[in-house]
């Protein structure tokens, strides 16, 4: 699957549309998301950040809860301190997946 994060903006065709953190990391957890696009500001606040999902993300490898491969993740956010956290947080996670070895993950 491809997941498309986003309160506001629509998905492009084929992806799947999430609206809050908590649906994109119940998608996560399924071990199916090939790519990811993440916005930081999803409304209100019980929604969560996209960066709570890159939190998220990078605890679950972490712990060695990571299920899959890691997909391509990408941030589309306009507001240009959550996209910075965010971009820095997919950096963090890609060299932790590989640091820990990534052939552990990819069953």
């Amino acid at each position: 699957m491809r997941l498309w994060l986003d309160d506001v903006r629509p998905a492009p065709e084929g992806w799947h549309h999430v609206r809050t953190a908590e649906e994109a990391i119940a998608a996560f957890a399924t071990g199916k998301v090939l790519a990811a696009s993440l916005d930081h500001d999803l409304g209100p606040v019980w929604a969560g950040t996209g960066y709570d999902v890159l939190v998220w993300v990078e605890k679950a490898i972490g712990e060695r809860a990571w299920y899959g491969p890691l997909p391509r993740i990408d941030v589309h956010s306009a507001n240009p301190v959550g996209r910075s956290k965010m971009v820095a947080a997919v950096k963090s996670i890609n060299g932790l997946y590989e640091e820990l070895g990534r052939e552990e993950f990819d069953l």
